[in-house]
């Protein structure tokens, strides 16, 4: 995606995550959260610790936390692990305060997705969870976890849901790129084999994807694969909030070719890495 429009999306985001925020009853911050485990203060204690890590990074400062749980755990980090333990340091916290925390965070990370040079855009690299990863695909990663999440706060704190078209396009994008990725986690390999997948209505778009990783399929190669439906409901499945068995029972997800792959990629697709 280009990169104006996708800082475009990152700010609407943001500010429509803090209007979710702003309008939730304060008696529901510590309710459950659909996040198993989480109460809804959790959630925003989650997004403080990650946004405030990202903002660091695209500045090209150390990322405290991070690196706080890694001298903690002898270098290791895994990203349960960190969800928890940044949850942990905030619990005697005032809920206001972690609000804030991530309102400056998200501002800050949103200031610096934009002051980032046009010609750095698509060949920077930064470190994070998993690894190094481009900007533009960190860029993207936030607004997937603010999209998600975001309904997830509307859930617990009792708020309608609120999908747009272009998160949802985003959560279906980052889940398809993830693919080999995510496959390979679950022990699956399909050296050479592609999925077509063709998603309608809102987020809709359309993706040829190889599975093996660094694989991109020649222009003119059938897809061993293909699936069609809602692209709201793929975005779903993709960001592991309903599983795909829901989807393809009431057919508002279809698949066809080899269709033990294509059930595959729906059972493992994730756009975030766990």
């Amino acid at each position: 995606m280009e990169r104006t429009r996708l800082i475009g999306i990152l700010h609407a985001e943001r500010s429509r995550l803090g209007r979710s925020v702003q309008y939730a009853d304060p008696k529901t911050w510590d309710s459950p959260n659909p996040c198993e485990g989480w109460t809804n203060r959790d959630l925003m204690s989650h997004l403080a610790a990650q946004d405030t890590a990202a903002a660091q990074v695209l500045g090209g400062d150390p990322a405290a936390e991070l690196d706080a749980f890694r001298e903690a755990n002898d270098g290791d980090l895994w990203v349960d692990g960190f969800n928890g333990w940044a949850i942990g340091v905030r619990a005697d916290l005032p809920t206001r305060q972690i609000l804030g925390d991530w309102g400056r965070a998200a501002d800050l990370l949103c200031e610096r997705a934009a002051e980032l040079p046009a010609e750095e855009w698509s060949t920077r690299r930064v470190p994070w969870l998993a690894g190094e990863i481009g900007v533009r695909y960190l860029v993207q990663s936030r607004i997937v976890e603010w999209w998600l999440h975001g309904e997830d706060l509307r859930e617990g704190t009792g708020q309608e849901p609120n999908p747009q078209h272009w998160p949802v396009h985003l959560v279906c994008d980052m889940g398809i790129r993830m693919l080999p990725y995510a496959l390979g986690q679950a022990g699956l390999s399909y050296p050479g084999a592609s999925v077509q997948i063709d998603l309608s209505g809102m987020g809709e778009g359309s993706w040829h994807r190889g599975l093996s990783p660094r694989g991109s399929p020649p222009d003119d190669k059938k897809p061993d694969a293909w699936i069609e439906g809602r692209a709201l409901a793929f975005a779903l499945v993709a960001g592991r909030r309903v599983p795909a068995e829901t989807y393809l029972d009431d057919g508002s997800l279809v698949i066809g070719g080899d269709e033990g792959v294509a059930a595959n990629v729906l059972r493992h697709i994730r756009a975030y890495v766990e």
